[in-house]
């Protein structure tokens, strides 16, 4: 029975007939490293009229304190997206470009227009609006620090689903990343259609495959 493919996590939202003038929007990532599932970004538009205190980077946050802050984010927030790029497009363009693509399916996905985008990190996905990177967003400006927390959450949501089609890897433990426990079932398992086979240590396990295959 095929596994169930991945599906954005966010539903389509019906973009407004009016833009508001002046809103921001945060956007970052989450799963750049992992040698399995997709690459997550969130676009988050925060409500100044609604903050949400306890905003932080989410990697300096525990997994509980990212859970808390995710449904206030949803429920607080003008308006949130998510967007991915899959393990296939990954494998195709590469993680940096996918990132980016994720990126950009995040800010489109809005349901309002931000007239300016804040990213975390260095480079810029390809956007109608102006947008401005920021290395080291997700601990200096709130409505970055909000993206990546959405980033985080939703994508390690994703992987114990993956868990829960694939046990032997451990995914719900390691959220796909190269731990000694991933690469030990790699090498018993061989890679399942969620790893990402251009990164180096999965392509070395599917060699081997090759190789007993031959």
């Amino acid at each position: 029975m095929p596994s169930k493919p991945f599906l954005r996590a966010e539903p389509t939202q019906v973009r407004l007939d009016w833009d508001p003038l002046g809103l921001v929007a945060g956007v970052d990532e989450a799963g750049r490293g992992p040698l399995a599932g997709p690459v997550v970004a969130a676009a988050v538009i925060l409500d100044d009229a609604r903050p949400v205190a306890g905003l932080a980077d989410s990697k300096a946050l525990t997994a509980l304190q990212r859970a808390r802050l995710f449904d206030r984010i949803r429920d607080r927030a003008l308006c949130c997206s998510v967007g991915l790029a899959s393990v296939a497009e990954i494998d195709r363009i590469n993680i940096l470009q996918a990132t980016l693509l994720a990126m950009q399916r995040a800010v489109e996905g809005l349901r309002l227009r931000p007239s300016k985008v804040l990213v975390d990190g260095n480079r810029l996905p390809k956007l109608d609006v102006l947008a401005d990177a920021i290395v080291g967003g997700d601990a200096k400006v709130q409505a970055i620090s909000a993206a990546s927390i959405i980033a985080k959450v939703t994508r390690d949501r994703l992987l114990e689903e993956l868990h829960a089609q694939f046990p032997h890897y451990g995914f719900a433990t390691h959220k796909g990343y190269g731990t000694p426990e991933h690469l030990a079932a790699l090498r018993a398992h061989g890679a399942c259609e969620h790893h990402r086979r251009s990164f180096a240590p999965v392509a070395a396990c599917c060699a081997g495959e090759r190789g007993v295959a031959q």
